[in-house]
C-alpha cells in the first residue's frame, strides 16, 4: 500500500448457518434450564405449603383452637397432613431441638440461651411471632358460693393462705404453661401450696372441679370461653367461671371474655406464640403464615381468643335492662 492510500478494514464475514444453529441451541438450553429450575427444586423438597406431611408440637392448653386451625388448613390444602402432638409447654420447648419438629406453639418466645443452643445444634435461626392472646380462667364448682375474687385472694388460694380451705387444681404440677405463668407472673417466682392438685390435662381440671366443691381450677380460657363450641358448652354446664378484679379498675370484676383479654382488663392474660424452625419454605412455614394471616386470625377471633395480628374492633353497647 502506497503512501496516502486510504485504509479500508476487511468487512466481517457472516457466521455460517451451522454456527447460528449451535448458538441458538445453546441459548435455548440456558434459558430453558433457567425457567424450570424453581419447579425442579420445588419438586425435590420434602414438603411445600400445599403438599406434604409434618409434625408439630403444641401446648395442650390450646388444643380446641389448634384442632380447628388444622382442620381448616387441611381442608383448603387437601394434599397436606399436619400431625399434632399436644404436650406440656416444657416438652414442646424441648422439641425445639428435635429436627423432625419444625413448628411449635407455646406461650413464650425462646430465650437467648435457647436460641444459641438451637443455632449451635441445628445450625438454624428460629423465627417467632405472637399470633393470639389467651387467658387463664378460674373455674369453680357450680354450687360454690365463691365466684368473685380479687388478685390478692387468688394469691392466697394459690399459696394456701385463703380464709377458706380452697385447693388449687392445675393441668399438671410443673412444666405446664399454666403453672409457669402462675409462678412467674402471679406468685413472683414463689411456689404454689404443696396441697395443690394436678389433673391429667385441661379437660381433667374441668372434670375434677365439677365433682369437688372445695377446689378452684386454673385452665386456659380456650377450654371454657367459647359459647359456640358444643364441647365447651358441656363443660360450662358442669362448672362456673369466676370473675376476677379488673386490672384497670379497682373494685370492678370481669370474666375472661374476648374484649377483656384484648384490652388486658382481665388480669391473667398470656400470649400464644409460634416458633418456626424450618430451613426451606415448606408446610410448617405455610401453616405458620396461615395462622398469622387473615383467615387464621378470623378463626382465632371466632374461638373467642384475641387475635394479635388482626385488630379486634370493640364497640360500646348499651343494654336496656
Amino acid at each position: 500500500m502506497g503512501i496516502g492510500a486510504i485504509y479500508t478494514p476487511a468487512r466481517p464475514q457472516p457466521l455460517s448457518m451451522k454456527n447460528n444453529i449451535i448458538i441458538a441451541v445453546f441459548l435455548l438450553l440456558v434459558f430453558g434450564v433457567g425457567c424450570t429450575t424453581y419447579e425442579q427444586q420445588r419438586d425435590q423438597l420434602p414438603d411445600t405449603p400445599d403438599r406434604g406431611q409434618i409434625r408439630i408440637s403444641v401446648d395442650e392448653s390450646f388444643k380446641p383452637l389448634m384442632d380447628e386451625l388444622i382442620q381448616v388448613y387441611e381442608s383448603n390444602h387437601p394434599q397436606t397432613k399436619i400431625k399434632v402432638e399436644y404436650k406440656t409447654e416444657a416438652d414442646c420447648l424441648r422439641d425445639a431441638l428435635t429436627d423432625s419438629i419444625r413448628l411449635l406453639f407455646v406461650t413464650r418466645r425462646l430465650s437467648m440461651e435457647e436460641k444459641t443452643l438451637l443455632s449451635d445444634s441445628l445450625r438454624l435461626n428460629a423465627k417467632s411471632l405472637v399470633v393470639a392472646r389467651d387467658a387463664i380462667a378460674v373455674i369453680v364448682h357450680p354450687n360454690s358460693p365463691d365466684t368473685i375474687f380479687s388478685m390478692k385472694e387468688i394469691r392466697a388460694i394459690l399459696t394456701g393462705n385463703y380464709k377458706k380451705k380452697l385447693i388449687p387444681v392445675f393441668d399438671g404440677v410443673k412444666a405446664t404453661s399454666t403453672v409457669r405463668f402462675i409462678v412467674d407472673s402471679i406468685l413472683n417466682g414463689n411456689s404454689p401450696t404443696p396441697d395443690a392438685l394436678a389433673a391429667r390435662n385441661s379437660e381433667g381440671v374441668v372434670d375434677y372441679v365439677a365433682s369437688h366443691q372445695e377446689v378452684v381450677g386454673f385452665v386456659g380460657v380456650g377450654w371454657v370461653g367459647n359459647p359456640e363450641d358444643s364441647l365447651q358448652m358441656s363443660f360450662l354446664k358442669k362448672v362456673k367461671v369466676a370473675h376476677l378484679e379488673s386490672a384497670d379498675k379497682k373494685g370492678s370484676y370481669v370474666k375472661a371474655y374476648q374484649a377483656n383479654i384484648y384490652a388486658k382488663r382481665y388480669p391473667m392474660v398470656r400470649d400464644l406464640v409460634y416458633i418456626l424452625k424450618e430451613k426451606h419454605r415448606g408446610l410448617a412455614t405455610g401453616f405458620a403464615h396461615f395462622v398469622s394471616g387473615e383467615l387464621g386470625q378470623l378463626i382465632i377471633r371466632r374461638a373467642y381468643l384475641a387475635p394479635a395480628q388482626n385488630r379486634l374492633g370493640i364497640r360500646p353497647v348499651k343494654l336496656n335492662e
